[in-house]
């Protein structure tokens, strides 16, 4: 590691002074506070309302205002709509503007802070657990949610013992009731369970972005609440199955299908797709077969549709406001996907990875750390698979690129593709290729976290050096460009299995982008070989970047825009326009059939309901997509009018490419036989670079996660003060 670090302000002085020009105006800053300020206020409102929901104070006041408002045409359902699904579709719309105002300059804004300091969401807690590598922050939400579990466990149960101990009957008719209330009660603390779960899982969601969490991240949220919930709602039906049971009655129960009332035979559906699902997803389940996960999991819609016929429609708007938001994502996604997908360069590595090249239009919103989710028709029509995007959006305007490591039959059938059609010319593919792919996405961070500190240490295990190929090329374009760029000390540390990974390094042409780059950072290399003792070859490893052959025209097979993390205004108008129409439609149905015709079956209203969602997503919503896809189209066809040759920057500094590649290799330590030490490496660190920030990002297996997050653990407890904060950051995610 080089033993220097650069003082000189990255920005010049004509970019500070545009900086500067450009600073947010006092107004934007103040409607931000204020937007952030109502956002928090509603949140807080709302997680208090369900937290003490199960105290009786609070459940007599729920009764009082479904009174006082139930007499309007939307009834009960409007009632319970408005004050528990309500807030979180309030909070979006809110979302929605702050993101609107704040639109790019959240980057400009950010500046390195002269005192380190502790983040609860970068300081790990847990590192060895069920739940794998848990923040601070995450833990104090573990808390809560734990804490909420018991209190309303307590609650009811105390509640329910002074209601049955009233009545004069038997000890088995009292241990019957006993327990058909607490399954009645396990099933509305799984209701509001439910009203979380699906906000982690929604990838585009605004929530999402408003708090800057990827959905990658938020996955082993959805994860950890989907574990929570589905115990609770088995729970609730097992304390309904045995009172069943006890009074003799089990079978009639199951099959009953009541008109007013719960209907059983539905909620046993439900709640069966439910077990399928949970048991598939276990985590040596989908180890063994991930298509079984896979196929399993699309009964999320059987399990929603059918709780939606047991409760009826009233009680399913407890939860309905996360459903309809997670519906909402699940249709733009749907949009996106039916085009096709231009691979513009597919190509096998003698690595073992595949790399492939994507058209994507001039204004498809990215940034370094995002994945994409890629079908292959010719592989599987319903199969999606997450890859981390390898390049920056720096690299070219109508290209975006990603590695695939060949590891199970999916892959391994993509590359015998690859490998097939290669023969027939070269490695260009053209749009009716052997290859037909479908994208959804990009997704990831609202703003680039790499480029938010000074000093970054990117950990890297296998393919997980993708997405910091990209974050590398990123900085050194915005080194090249004079762009907003914080990095000045870059250490990666890469641990591969064998020498033959090596050339992944090669992907990024560092001396093509930024030749001087020595002058502006501190880019230094560690690999570690763990498989070989020794070099296999004597020269050993030299760096070669790999020239590709790209199409520098726009391509009519291009990505699609349409996704929920990309323009700002059609998104948020697609959201707000959906949720609109479920209101008239909902509206609608109580006026003109609910009502006049006096409809009063539980589970026929509950069905209704649903239509009314999928109804105005479709229609209301549906409009917004289209017209959106035609200002994609005609801003498409005005940058092709306006693009005659945008070729790809060629390297026009040859002078000075020995030089860079040997500073490269200067920068370069290759060590055979071993794995990283970090604690040494953190001590090195802490030695050289002073008491600053470091942003330590973890792309790998969850043993390398775990190891870097217990030695930054150990290394905050027992910090010096000249010695530096690090904060962890995983980009890695197991679906």
């Amino acid at each position: 590691m080089a033993d220097h670090t650069i003082q000189s302000p990255l920005l010049s002085p004509v970019d500070a002074e545009t900086s500067f020009a450009n600073k947010t105006p006092l107004f934007v800053s103040a409607s931000k506070f204020a937007l952030k300020f109502l956002i928090w206020v509603i949140f807080i409102s709302w997680a208090a309302l369900i937290f003490l929901f199960p105290a009786e104070s609070v459940s007599d006041l729920f009764r009082k205002w479904i009174h006082a408002t139930s007499g309007t045409p939307f009834g009960i359902t409007g009632s319970i709509f408005m004050l528990l699904s309500g807030p979180i579709l309030i909070i979006a719309f809110l979302a929605i503007v702050h993101l609107i105002i704040s639109g790019e300059e959240e980057l400009q804004e950010k500046k390195a802070s002269k005192n380190p300091r502790l983040r609860l969401w970068t300081f790990p807690v847990l590192v060895n657990g069920p739940f794998g590598v848990v923040s601070a922050t995450e833990f104090i939400g573990i808390v809560l949610f734990s804490v909420y579990i018991l209190w309303a466990v307590y609650a009811y149960t105390m509640r329910s013992l002074s209601y049955v101990s009233e009545h004069q009957i038997s000890f088995k008719f009292k241990s019957i009731l006993m327990l058909k209330i607490m399954g009645l009660r396990f099933g509305s603390i799984g209701l509001f369970c439910l009203a979380f779960l699906f906000l982690p899982v929604s990838r585009g969601s605004v929530l999402l972005r408003l708090i800057d969490i990827p959905f990658e991240h938020a996955t082993k949220y959805h994860v950890w609440l989907g574990h929570l919930t589905l115990a609770i709602f088995t729970l609730h039906g097992l304390f309904y199955v045995i009172g069943w049971a006890m009074d003799g009655r089990l079978v009639q129960e199951i099959i009953e299908w009541k008109d007013i009332g719960v209907a059983n035979l539905a909620g046993v559906i439900s709640l069966l797709a439910g077990l399928f699902m949970w048991v598939t997803s276990l985590p040596g389940v989908r180890t063994w077969n991930f298509e079984l996960f896979f196929y399993t999991h699309q009964l999320y819609v059987v399990f929603v549709v059918f709780l939606a016929l047991h409760v009826g429609d009233f009680i399913f708007t407890m939860a309905a406001g996360a459903i309809f938001l997670f519906m909402l994502d699940r249709f733009l996604r749907f949009c996106q996907s039916r085009r096709t997908v231009n691979v513009v360069s597919a190509k096998c590595l003698p690595c073992g990875t595949v790399e492939l090249v994507l058209s994507k239009p001039p204004n498809l919103r990215y940034n370094a750390l995002s994945f994409i989710f890629l079908q292959v028709r010719e592989l599987s029509w319903l199969q999606w698979h997450p890859f981390s995007v390898s390049s920056s959006p720096l690299d070219g305007k109508y290209h975006l690129s990603v590695l695939i490591k060949v590891l199970g039959k999916w892959t391994e059938k993509l590359r015998d593709k690859i490998v097939d059609a290669e023969p027939l010319k070269d490695l260009s593919l053209q749009p009716r290729s052997a290859i037909t792919a479908s994208v959804e996405g990009p997704y990831g961070h609202e703003v680039p976290y790499h480029l938010m500190y000074e000093n970054l240490v990117l950990v890297a295990g296998g393919i997980g050096l993708s997405p910091f190929l990209a974050i590398l090329s990123d900085i050194l374009h915005r080194l090249r460009d004079g762009k907003p760029c914080l990095p000045r000390n870059i250490l990666v540390v890469w641990a591969v299995k064998n020498s033959k990974e090596l050339p992944l390094l090669s992907s990024i042409d560092i001396e093509g982008i930024c030749p001087f780059f020595s002058d502006k950072i501190n880019l230094d290399i560690h690999i570690y070989v763990t498989r070989e003792p020794v070099p296999p070859l004597e020269e050993g490893y030299n760096y070669k970047p790999v020239k590709s052959s790209l199409c520098p025209m726009p391509s009519d097979f291009g990505m699609s825009v349409l996704v929920g993390t990309g323009n700002n205004f059609w998104s948020g108008l697609y959201v707000i326009s959906s949720t609109i129409g479920l209101v008239i439609l909902v509206g609608l149905l109580h006026i003109f059939y609910i009502n006049p015709y006096g409809v009063y079956q539980w589970w026929y209203k509950g069905l209704l309901f649903v239509a009314c969602m999928v109804a105005s997503i479709v229609i209301f919503g549906g409009l917004v997509v289209v017209l959106w896809h035609v200002w994609e189209k005609q801003n498409s066809a005005k940058e092709k009018d306006e693009t005659k040759v945008d070729q790809f920057e060629q390297d026009d500094t040859l002078a000075s490419k020995d030089s860079t590649e040997e500073k490269i290799a200067q920068s370069t330590i290759i060590r055979y036989g071993s794995r990283p030490d970090f604690t040494e490496i953190f001590a090195l660190i802490s030695e050289q670079w002073g008491a600053v920030d470091v942003g330590v990002l973890v792309c790998g297996p969850p043993t390398l996660q775990t190891t870097v997050a217990q030695e930054i653990r150990s290394h905050s407890v027992t910090r010096q003060r000249h010695h530096p904060i690090f904060h962890f950051n995983s980009h890695s995610f197991d679906l």
